[in-house]
């Protein structure tokens, strides 16, 4: 068996067990969703047994479940990890117990990793994913929706995101994030183009609810010209009638019209 897809119930932790088992060496792609309700007991995942249970995963997706990973006891000892893996899911609600510690035990043995989605993980810092080893990511997801205590969340470091991946990243989710101004400017900077160099892979940007100023959206327009959706809902700093998602080059193109025309005169 090469793919296997379940919904949580009172047999997910005994097949868990057959996989951390063995049973299924060869298995590419493992999806572990509840559906609309959650489980109301965290499942218990034994990172570094399912390393060596699956080898060769390409595909992991905790969707929606809540799980913690297995404490290590007193030594750690690193497990294989995931070599061939490609995406990794843990996209949930906001109470979501995912953090630098169990993002580094999943994904140490990851350098190939296309796609990260950490949608509802408020936990994981910009400063944990700068350690992954992955340097090639294309798909970044870290949107925050209804999180109630904004107080604790990252003010900084969104730069060491784009520093990181700009070169590949064609998708970047931080919506709900509370990265402030002068972050984010410092953060969508990294994607102006060098001269001479090629223009930047991202495609789709999303930033509702955030504290982007309009100067920093029109430079990102300007340097991304492959850029074909752009969310900006609920952006406190942005004029009102630019506040709402624009798809396709030229509604993304018009947004950029508009925030020229809004911008205070540099003379």
């Amino acid at each position: 068996m090469r793919k296997l897809w379940l919904t949580y119930s009172s047999q997910t932790t005994a097949i868990l067990g057959a996989l951390l088992g063995g049973c299924c060496p060869r298995l590419q792609v493992l999806e572990v969703s509840t559906g609309i309700s959650r489980n109301s007991t965290p499942l218990q995942l034994p990172v570094e047994a399912l390393q060596k249970g699956c080898p060769q995963l390409q595909v992991l997706r905790l969707l929606n479940l809540m799980w913690l990973p297995k404490p290590c006891g007193r030594v750690v000892t690193p497990g294989p990890g995931f070599p061939s893996l490609e995406e990794l899911c843990l996209a949930g609600s906001t109470c979501n117990f995912v953090s630098n510690e169990a993002l580094g035990r999943l994904l140490h043995g990851s350098p190939n990793l296309r796609l990260l989605d950490l949608r509802g993980c408020a936990r994981v810092t910009p400063a944990g994913l700068r350690d992954l080893p992955c340097q090639e990511l294309e798909q970044l997801h870290l949107g925050l929706y209804g999180t109630s205590d904004r107080l604790t969340l990252a003010k900084e470091g969104s730069h060491l995101l784009t520093q990181k991946w700009r070169h590949t990243l064609r998708e970047l989710d931080l919506s709900g994030q509370g990265f402030s101004e002068k972050d984010l400017e410092q953060a969508l900077a990294a994607f102006s183009a060098t001269p001479g160099g090629s223009p930047p892979a991202l495609c789709s940007v999303n930033l509702r609810g955030t504290r982007v100023p309009p100067s920093t959206v029109s430079s990102v327009i300007s340097s991304c010209p492959g850029l074909l959706y752009l969310n900006l809902e609920s952006c406190r700093c942005l004029p009102r009638g630019l506040k709402r998602a624009y798809r396709g080059q030229e509604e993304v193109q018009w947004c950029l019209e508009q925030l020229l025309t809004s911008l205070p005169s540099s003379s």
